[in-house]
């Protein structure tokens, strides 16, 4: 019996950040509790031919490509109601993964993710657009780390190595991983918080990215959920300064990775990817709404997830059925 599982892309971005920090195979494997065979088989396949390194983004890409390419369903069927369910989800941004099980669940077709990319780059070919909700298209250079992000000291901070153990388990809902996404020039600051179990993001309006401005915005986003919130980890970016009025505010314990380790927060560091979907890099923050801000939170929280065995992040944490 092969020891080779499929990886998901949260589970790849979270490789480049161990492989980025200098975690061997073994240790890789160990962290993510795979067989040290599935890391090795990754790495060999999906790392750049040319540069030797590995980017998340590009094997997801490169993994999913291959698996079109082998698939013996390139002559099924396409009848009129199946395309017309396929696009509505793609639009939506739905992946063409989380198109698949939807179809299954929602309305009781069986089409592959395969398949399904085969339609949209047929759809490409012939001038459609449906490409353009990929999150794949939108492409642009890795978020550079700063060392000025990093100057200077946080006081009374409190390392994750002190956070408790339930956290990393993911048996419970309210530990949330914060960060910032930068706007272009360095202006500007938008805040983002993710559950680790349940993958609910909330995403803040733009501020600056002063200290106090920050901590308004992540106390405005998160006392909502006030009373289920249980550790906040964010990184040790001085905008998190007033971390100790957060912790009051929100009745909760807050927690700070170790310096250059994205590892530590790897889901949140995937989640952002997933908004730059929306805000590509060289963005500027001067026009973005609130509506359009709470437009991209909707689409992440209605999406299926596979880590969630289909279901949205929406239906984990409050414990609803989204709507069809």
């Amino acid at each position: 019996m092969s020891n080779y599982k499929h990886l998901t892309r949260e589970e790849r971005y979270q490789i480049q950040a161990y492989r980025k920090a200098g975690f061997s195979q073994v240790e890789i494997a160990k962290e993510l509790i795979v067989h040290k065979s599935t890391i090795s088989r990754e790495l060999k396949r999906n790392s750049s031919k040319v540069y030797k390194r590995y980017s998340a983004q590009k094997a997801d890409k490169v993994s999913c490509d291959r698996r079109m390419y082998a698939s013996k369903e390139s002559n099924r069927k396409m009848t009129k109601v199946v395309i017309e369910h396929i696009e509505k989800y793609i639009v939506n941004d739905f992946s063409p993964e989380q198109t698949s099980a939807t179809l299954k669940m929602r309305d009781g077709l069986e089409i592959s993710h395969v398949r399904i990319y085969q339609y949209i780059r047929e759809d490409k070919l012939n001038g459609g657009d449906l490409h353009t909700h990929l999150r794949f298209y939108h492409t642009g250079k890795r978020r550079a780390v700063y060392g000025a992000k990093h100057k200077g000291r946080i006081k009374d901070r409190v390392s994750i190595s002190q956070r408790p153990k339930i956290v990393d388990e993911k048996i419970r809902l309210g530990d949330f991983e914060i960060d910032t996404i930068i706007g272009t020039n360095k202006k500007g600051a938008i805040s983002t918080a993710v559950d680790r179990v349940s993958l609910l993001s909330i995403i803040s309006i733009p501020t600056t990215k002063k200290a106090d401005e920050v901590e308004a915005e992540i106390k405005r986003i998160l006392t909502p959920i006030k009373d289920k919130i249980q550790t906040i980890t964010s990184d040790n970016g001085l905008e998190f300064s007033n971390h100790k009025n957060i912790s009051q505010a929100l009745d909760c314990e807050y927690y700070f990775c170790h310096p250059y380790s994205s590892w530590e927060r790897g889901l949140n560091e995937y989640t952002n990817g997933l908004i730059r979907q929306y805000i590509p890099k060289g963005t500027s923050f001067e026009n973005i709404t609130p509506e359009y801000i709470k437009m991209i939170e909707d689409k992440l929280n209605n999406r299926p997830r596979k880590s969630l065995n289909w279901k949205t992040p929406n239906e984990v944490f409050y414990g609803f059925e989204a709507a069809a």
